[in-house]
């Protein structure tokens, strides 16, 4: 018999549950995963009374590879103006190249996806990915601050199209010979999109072809209407101006319900010009819209008048509610969500359409994510297996080492005979070094199966990164942790979902309930 066999450590057994009478169970009907509210911290329908929305990426979901074609044209005309060379006119930017939750190095000239915990896991320079050893050099010695000048954080799909083109420019002006200041390249790049946005360059023709640029969601009204029909009041907070929310908002909703002759009939309350997340710092005053003019703002706020600034405390007075009785919906991380969650009790609700994508391959990867699941309990297998062995060794090392006279009659000699004597060790010094031997064959073995392990498990991460995205993996995990963008979404999110429109599957009075939170020390009890 081998001593891997003599001299196995023992498993415990792992308890079948009787739960076959559930598991035998046909699924009943539900809501499609994609299409379902996902739920961060309970929150009771019931007990809300407003419920406000954005209206960019919220209410108007936008043709994201449209809007970012348009915003890169724009950029790269304004740059040649700048100065830049007509050469870059030509340049192909992907538009697949960025997702949410990265982090421009402005001093390196690199694009950066973090963990939970601000570790770098992924880089590029360009299109070149950064190898290990440039990103432990650079970013795995110091702690990472994204708050200072030198990085700058893509939270929002509006900011795709300038990761695109700076990445884009890096790699061909680089391979031109030009010298970069990769700092001012991202300024010029974001100065330009913003020239574009101000100069109506981008919402002019946004607005003249709103079907190009904007998918028309035919359950958005009828989900406004059954959450009105249950008593919620509804508020809209945009930082549009007026003439584009009017555009917007009558091309999303004008005419979509007989109930409903003008969009602003689906509002208690509109409020444009928001300026958030000034909005909920700053003491902007509250204007009503008359015309091309504008005029403080009178309480009552009533419905079909449009009005314009304002700020979270004379909001709140104006709606009669406070807190955790209103409900935001918004899609922009910072501005809507994690703002309004820091300097009210505002609840939240985050619209992300990457979900249905991120969801449907999370689901592609469910066996390779079952394997790495049981590959993890191989290897926590052996590491035991690895550490009694090694125990072992230590412990005939010992023995040999008394029986052999290399050691005086010590207090530490004497300690490791008692023990020896309390396992009931004998047999000569040969056979002691023979145990020894087949221990450490043992522990070689394991050791090999363990790389092989993490083979293994290294190559199915990379294949489940590509399913999810080509450069970057899942916007919302970064291997077995969260991404920087996840935690934001999980910290400061109440709710999540891909559309507004996937609350007309849910009773207006619905409970959400949370998954219970579990930590390290739980897992196997």
């Amino acid at each position: 018999m081998s001593a891997s066999q003599s001299e196995a450590p023992p498993h415990t057994q792992q308890l079948h549950l009787p739960l076959d009478d559930f598991t035998s169970r046909t699924p009943g009907p539900g809501i499609p995963r994609p299409t379902r509210v996902f739920c961060n911290r309970n929150l009771k329908f019931s007990g809300i009374s407003w419920i406000g929305f954005d209206m960019d990426y919220t209410l108007a979901i936008y043709d994201q590879p449209a809007m970012d074609d348009l915003s890169i044209r724009a950029t790269i005309e304004k740059l040649i103006k700048r100065g830049y060379p007509d050469f870059i006119k030509t340049v192909p930017v992907s538009t697949q190249f960025p997702v949410r939750g990265l982090l421009i190095d402005k001093r390196f000239g690199h694009v950066l996806k973090m963990d939970r915990y601000k570790h770098v896991h992924k880089g590029y320079h360009g299109f070149r990915e950064l190898t290990k050893e440039e990103l432990r050099a650079l970013y795995h010695s110091k702690k990472i601050r994204p708050a200072t000048p030198r990085y700058h954080w893509i939270d929002t799909l509006y900011a795709l199209s300038e990761v695109a083109t700076y990445a884009a420019l890096v790699d061909a002006m680089e391979k031109k010979g030009y010298a970069v200041d990769y700092a001012k390249l991202f300024t010029d790049i974001r100065e330009c999109i913003d020239e574009a946005h101000r100069d109506g360059t981008i919402l002019d023709e946004v607005a003249n072809n709103l079907p190009h640029f904007v998918h028309r969601d035919p359950n958005l009204a009828p989900a406004l209407h059954k959450l009105r029909s249950a008593g919620k009041k509804l508020f809209l907070l945009t930082n549009s101006r007026a003439a584009y929310t009017e555009k917007m908002m009558t091309y999303l909703l004008g005419g979509a319900m007989s109930e409903y002759p003008k969009w602003q009939n689906f509002f208690d309350v509109v409020i444009v010009a928001a300026t958030k997340p000034i909005f909920f710092t700053e003491r902007r005053p509250l204007l009503e819209r008359d015309g091309e003019t504008t005029k403080p703002a009178q309480p009552p706020l009533e419905r079909g008048k449009i009005y314009e600034g304002g700020n979270l405390q004379d909001v709140e007075r104006a709606l009669g509610a406070t807190g955790d009785e209103v409900l935001y919906v918004g899609d922009h991380i910072y501005g809507d969500i994690l703002r309004s969650k820091k300097d009210s009790a505002w609840r939240t609700v985050m619209i992300m359409q990457e979900l249905e994508t991120e969801i449907a391959a999370y689901e592609s990867c469910n066996e390779d994510f079952k394997a790495i699941e049981q590959l993890d309990d191989q290897r926590e297998h052996l590491e035991d297996d690895l550490r009694y062995y090694q125990a072992r060794i230590k412990e005939l090392t010992r023995q040999i080492e008394h029986l052999s006279g290399k050691r005086d009659g010590s207090t530490r000699d004497l300690a490791a005979a008692a023990a020896a004597a309390a396992n009931g060790a004998n047999g000569s010094s040969a056979e002691l070094e023979a145990d020894r031997m087949r221990f450490k064959r043992a522990v070689e073995r394991i050791r090999g199966k363990l790389r092989q392990i993490e083979a293994e498990v290294t190559a199915m991460e990379r294949r489940i990164d590509l399913r999810f995205h080509p450069y970057w993996g899942s916007l919302l995990k970064e291997g077995a942790e969260q991404s920087s963008f996840g935690k934001q979404v999980d910290d400061y999110a109440c709710l999540y979902t891909s559309r507004v429109s996937n609350f007309l599957a849910y009773s207006p009075q619905q409970t959400f309930r949370s998954p219970r939170d579990v930590m390290a020390h739980e897992i196997g009890m």
